[in-house]
């Protein structure tokens, strides 16, 4: 290619990109420099994507922070392209994300792309841009995941295959011997190039605007954990495919909000709300049965593990401490309320409560 080609090529990628109106949805619970932080590096990607309007909606904190982002964004360099929608409630993240996506496409121009990204989500130079040039490229496709590293630049998981009722089983097995006898793909997803993924992490994903309107936002039903895994399964059914795009890199220090960080979760004890969000999932996904069995297999798994363990033979363990417990405390198979889908209606009212509020 001659460098008039080149240039000729780079001014039409400007030219595209400067057309392409997204709305960056930022949700903050008590992470307002984060979120202000998150909100610079969103300004860098204005560069190249003039269009990016970011909506903040703060999930009802409790140190001021919605007080300080309002001050913060009315600046003269962020009035013009950011908004804050406080809500007094704490409705969960899914719930949190639908307030700003009903704001964003009830406009008489809404936006191509929905970009979810968490205030605790360091955003590298271009990671927008990457994201929406690859959604570009797949019109099939509903979603498109960065990749995320540690802030020291470790790896993390960021685009997976869906949970199963095999996979967990392996997983409470936690048996390398087993995973090679029964053949299953790795949950995890990497690689240097872009692939095609069956769900990418929603602390920073580019959502397409129609396969939402078509399939619905997220589930209301969910207060944490398991909503983009719902959300993106329900996509792909409605023949929405998922991106994995690693050129677009993002620093996540995980945990901000809930304690419970990436990559960290065999160290620390999960929330009771985990355990509901994933027997939901699978109920959802698959069917109540499917999140009956999910839990027998995860258990029948686990008792492998700690036969192992026993004989001196178990590998360190990858389950989170007092899992067994937990998952037998919070129910093995799934609630009436669970059997039921609370889907988000992009042109649904503004501000209800989530439906998870009057089952619990």
């Amino acid at each position: 290619m001659t460098v008039e080609d080149r240039d000729t090529a780079s001014a039409a990628r400007e030219q595209q990109l400067a057309t392409v109106a997204i709305t960056a949805v930022i949700v903050n619970y008590g992470t307002a420099e984060l979120t202000l932080n998150c909100l610079a590096a969103l300004s860098r990607e204005r560069e190249m994507l003039p269009n990016l309007d970011v909506i903040v909606v703060d999930g009802g904190s409790v140190d001021g922070s919605a007080d300080r982002l309002a001050a913060a964004l009315v600046a003269e360099d962020l009035a013009s392209w950011t908004g804050l929608v406080a809500m007094q409630f704490n409705g969960g993240f899914g719930w949190a994300n639908n307030q700003a996506i009903r704001r964003a496409l009830s406009r008489s121009k809404p936006p191509e792309f929905i970009y979810i990204v968490n205030p605790d989500a360091q955003i590298e130079p271009g990671a927008l841009v990457k994201l929406v040039e690859a959604l570009n490229g797949q019109p099939c496709a509903a979603s498109a995941g960065s990749r995320l590293v540690t802030p020291d630049g470790q790896l993390l998981g960021s685009a997976f295959r869906f949970l199963t009722v095999r996979r967990e089983f392996l997983r409470g097995a936690n048996t390398p011997l087993i995973e090679k006898l029964i053949g299953a793909p790795s949950l995890v997803i990497d690689g240097e190039e872009e692939v095609a993924a069956e769900w990418v992490t929603g602390a920073s994903v580019l959502l397409r605007a129609e396969a939402l309107r078509q399939c619905g936002l997220f589930d209301e039903g969910f207060f944490l954990y398991f909503e983009e895994v719902e959300l993106m399964h329900r996509l792909a059914r409605g023949g929405w495919g998922a991106r994995y795009v690693p050129e677009s890199r993002v620093r996540h220090i995980g945990g901000a909000s809930t304690g419970v960080a990436d990559g960290v979760s065999a160290q620390r004890r999960l929330p009771d709300y985990w355990f509901r969000s994933r027997r939901r999932f699978f109920a959802l996904a698959y069917g109540p049965s499917a999140a009956r069995l999910s839990a027998l297999a995860w258990i029948a798994g686990y008792a492998i593990w700690r036969l192992r363990q026993f004989a001196g033979m178990g590998r360190a363990s990858a389950h989170a401490p007092g899992e067994f417990a937990d998952l037998r405390r919070n129910g093995l198979g799934p609630t009436p309320f669970d059997h039921y889908p609370a889907i988000g209606r992009w042109d649904g009212p503004w501000d209800e409560p989530p439906a998870w509020v009057a089952h619990t």
